[in-house]
């Protein structure tokens, strides 16, 4: 078998890639390879234990987006990529020919080195719709459920699993979403989260206890916690085996990667969470794993195969975050305050608060908190943090832009904004145009 664009991966990034080399492409055949029958959303994979019935609910439908448009999908794995042959071989013995290979193998969580790790009952949570079913069930008869992490999925996941009416006790090494969020937007979450009823204990794990299950989870200060059930979320690694079995060049980050996502061998692309991201301010190397930047990356990458067609004007990366747990809905996009001062930056900071309907007298108004960093020298945004309501949610979409686009201060105090009682805060107390003017103020001084 040949095609003229083979992908390996139907997650976001696979899904996005395919979708994009069609559209700019129509006239050549594309192949979708996936390891399994049934995908997840990943976003979605934290509901499942609350808010769905089901995790039937979260399958990601990839042939719904995939077969009106021509493109063809097996159901495989991937075993090796042959780059002088252009050729991947598969676990089932198939060979397979392509003109133009890109990668979407996404990532795999870490799992835990400690004594006890090998107990029952002791789960991560990975993209693997058949593992989520067995967790989900096994959460059905657990009281006590311990989560360890402090980041988003950790947050996520625990948020749900209260729903069941569980006793979820948080395990956190340092403060909550400590690398997306300064220490008030943390503050804040806490709050919530113990307000809904979710312990938080602060500390490092030594050692889990029990005899075939899982019955104690033991920290380095001797405490120990029970546990019918433990939830390791402690973060996630490149799966980048195959990347490196055929010679393509590997950093501790991912797959390295050109602005227009291609691989050291010209023909082969990556995207996702499988490749090295260089952060936007600073250039430097760094993981991030996000459905969102999967997806720009793979429109970047299906658009270039055969030709440049959409020129990418900046090759780094913003990390743009949003999550709703307890109620809160939290966003993040660029660096955060602690993050700007470490890398030399003199910052200026600005704060706007106010709520998100006019007048606050609609029943479903929420307060909005916006904090916003700047750098002192010209008044360039650096970083923004959003916490309130869900009309967040597309808060932070308007700051992302205006970090890419590298606006000041000035031209968000001037940003000129549609506004409704029903959908928006008043114009006159906008959060982002008052947290513009908290910082040009403090830039005057």
């Amino acid at each position: 078998m040949k095609y003229d664009v083979v992908v390996i991966g139907a997650s976001a990034g696979g899904l996005t890639a395919a979708i994009s080399a069609k559209r700019f492409y129509p006239d050549k055949s594309v192949l979708v390879i996936k390891k399994e029958q049934t995908g997840m959303i990943p976003c979605g994979i934290p509901y499942i234990f609350g808010t769905f019935k089901s995790v039937d609910d979260d399958i990601l439908p990839a042939e719904k987006f995939l077969e009106p448009l021509g493109v063809e999908t097996l159901v495989d794995e991937v075993v090796e990529i042959d780059p002088k042959a252009k050729i991947v071989r598969t676990k089932s013995g198939k060979e397979i020919a392509w003109e133009k290979l890109v990668i979407a193998t996404g990532s795999k969580p870490v799992f835990p080195e400690l004594p006890g790790a090998e107990l029952e009952d002791v789960y991560t949570v990975p993209k693997d719709y058949h593992y989520l079913k067995a967790l989900r069930e096994r959460l059905e008869s657990a009281e006590k459920v311990v989560i360890v992490g402090g980041g988003f999925i950790a947050l996520e996941v625990g948020d749900e699993i209260r729903k069941l009416g569980k006793d979820v006790t948080l395990l956190v090494r340092s403060r909550l979403l400590r690398s997306s969020f300064d220490p008030e937007f943390s503050e804040m979450v806490e709050g919530r989260l113990k307000e809904a009823g979710i312990n938080i204990v602060y500390g490092q794990v030594e050692r889990l206890l029990g005899s075939e299950k899982v019955e104690k989870v033991k920290l380095v200060d001797g405490n120990e916690l029970d546990a019918d059930l433990v939830i390791f979320s402690i973060g996630y690694r490149p799966n980048v085996d195959l990347a490196i079995k055929a010679g393509l060049k590997v950093t501790r980050y991912g797959i390295w990667t050109d602005e227009y996502m291609r691989t050291s061998h010209p023909d082969i692309f990556a995207v996702g969470d499988c490749v090295e991201h260089r952060d936007f301010f600073t250039g430097k190397p760094y993981g991030l794993m996000l459905a969102s930047t999967a997806t720009f990356e793979a429109r970047i990458a299906g658009a270039n195969l055969f030709r440049l067609q959409i020129v990418r004007e900046n090759r780094r990366t913003i990390g743009v975050y949003s999550t709703h747990v307890a109620g809160l809905t939290l966003a993040a996009a660029g660096l955060t305050e602690e993050a700007a001062r470490r890398e030399g930056f003199e910052v200026i900071v600005g704060y706007g608060k106010g709520p998100d309907r006019h007048p606050a007298k609609f029943p479903d108004t929420s307060m909005v908190t916006v904090k916003l960093i700047f750098s002192r020298d010209r008044g360039a945004i650096l970083g923004a943090q959003i916490a309130g309501g869900k009309s967040v949610g597309e808060m932070i979409n308007i700051l992302a832009l205006a970090i890419q686009k590298r606006l000041t201060a000035s031209e968000l105090y001037t940003l000129q904004i549609a506004t409704h009682p029903l959908l928006t805060a008043s114009p006159v107390g906008y959060q982002i145009v008052k947290a513009a003017e908290d910082a040009l103020a403090k830039l005057r001084t």
